[in-house]
């Protein structure tokens, strides 16, 4: 138990300075590029914060614990909507852009509605592991035709910020990579820590992989989200929960079964996914029906939260 206690701290540290270090990097890479900052939040840094989803599901896939496996990504998914952008929306309001809600957000809802389909045989195989990949690079592809941001504003003042972040390019690829690895380790300690303390209260491999690992690898989306939220750089905090939960459905899910097939348990078609399913409707309602809309303010991230709470109760149950 105090090893466990030991390598969840630790791992935490890690988590701090590596999401300090990624979202300056990607902030000041994305102005140098004159690129929307929602984007480098979609991408690189969902991209990056999804390794240790990606490292712990393949470990888990490998070894036939196929159930841990897709536990973490659905309840990872879970997680970075009720936790992250509750926490998030707790530290400081986050605005959301109309065109966010019309485009990406729904872009993660179609996910979520393939994966599910796809599972609804029991598992995810081979074939369905490719045509997810396939769909990622659709996505990819998305990312790239509107990387651009053309409402930069003009002026002396962006002129010479651009000019003065763009002479430090090779510094803040530093901080990204830098950061990544931060991450990484900083998850890959809390996993091990939170599974040695979980294993020892005897916990069922499945619930270990919706509640401790899918917090302990969505600890990097916490750190980066709640660092951009600080920072007031509230595209990159979104983005990074949004493309998160994309790169973990298409992404991983695509991966792993290249590897292995993935098993999926009855419980996980008739509660799981659904309660997944349920959280993107509920950000999309926080969104449209209450006002002032396009906005989570501390209310609705109390509300995400509490959702977030009940559900995590309800594992242990």
């Amino acid at each position: 138990m105090l090893l466990g206690t030991i390598l969840v701290l630790a791992g935490l540290l890690l988590l701090y300075y590596g999401a300090e270090y990624l979202v300056n990097g990607c902030s000041r890479l994305a102005l140098s590029f004159g690129v929307r900052p929602l984007v480098v939040g979609l991408t690189v840094v969902a991209f990056a914060t999804s390794m240790p989803e990606l490292m712990v599901s393949l470990f888990a896939a490998s070894r036939g614990a196929s159930s841990m496996a897709a536990g973490n990504i659905i309840g990872s998914n879970i997680a970075n909507i009720g936790l992250i952008l509750g926490v998030a929306a707790l530290i400081t309001p986050i605005i959301v852009a109309r065109s966010t809600l019309s485009r990406e957000v729904p872009i993660m809802v179609v996910a979520s509605l393939g994966v599910y389909f796809l599972a609804m045989d029991g598992e995810i195989t081979f074939m369905n592991g490719l045509g997810l990949l396939l769909s990622l690079l659709v996505f990819l592809a998305y990312c790239l035709m509107t990387a651009r941001n053309s409402s930069l504003p003009e002026g002396g003042d962006v002129d010479k910020a651009i000019a003065d972040v763009s002479t430090k390019r090779g510094r803040n690829v530093v901080l990204v990579l830098v950061g990544m690895v931060g991450l990484g380790f900083g998850a890959e300690l809390m996993v091990r820590g939170a599974v040695m303390i979980a294993t020892l209260l005897g916990v069922s491999e499945l619930i270990i992989g919706l509640s401790v690992v899918a917090v302990g690898t969505s600890l990097p989306e916490l750190a980066a989200s709640v660092m951009s939220a600080c920072k007031g750089e509230m595209d990159i905090s979104v983005g990074n929960v949004i493309g998160s939960n994309i790169f973990n459905l298409l992404f991983v899910l695509g991966i792993c079964p290249l590897i292995q097939p993935i098993t999926i348990e009855p419980r996980v078609l008739s509660l799981d996914f659904p309660v997944m399913l349920a959280f993107c409707v509920l950000l999309i309602g926080l969104l449209t029906m209450m006002p002032p809309r396009l906005q989570l303010d501390r209310k609705r991230g109390i509300l995400l939260l509490g959702a977030y709470l009940l559900f995590v109760v309800s594992l242990f149950q």
